[in-house]
């Protein structure tokens, strides 16, 4: 019989433990935590727009990547135009502004 109280004991403060903690966590107020996304996509901008100043130039683009100067974000634009009468092509590097 003593053996039945005692367990019968530590299951009541069990379950008595377990009932406070459920209700302190229904007293504590939900909270929102607005995150930034850690995804920029200024990736995908910065190669639309060498896509572009690539067709503009008549050559193929080799490298489209964000970058910031003087304050202000910007693409660092990299075109291979092709060389006149056969020539090695040419590797032209530009800053366009961002947007």
């Amino acid at each position: 019989m003593k053996g039945f109280r005692s367990v019968l004991r530590s299951s009541l403060i069990a379950l008595s433990g377990l009932a406070l903690l459920a209700s302190q966590a229904g007293a504590v107020p939900a909270v929102r935590v607005e995150a930034e996304s850690p995804v920029i996509p200024v990736q995908s901008d910065c190669y639309a727009i060498g896509e572009q100043v690539a067709a503009q130039n008549g050559g193929t683009l080799a490298r489209a990547s964000p970058s910031t100067q003087g304050g202000q974000p910007v693409c660092v634009i990299v075109v291979l135009v092709p060389g006149k009468d056969g020539e090695r092509p040419r590797r032209v590097q530009m800053v366009v502004p961002q947007g």
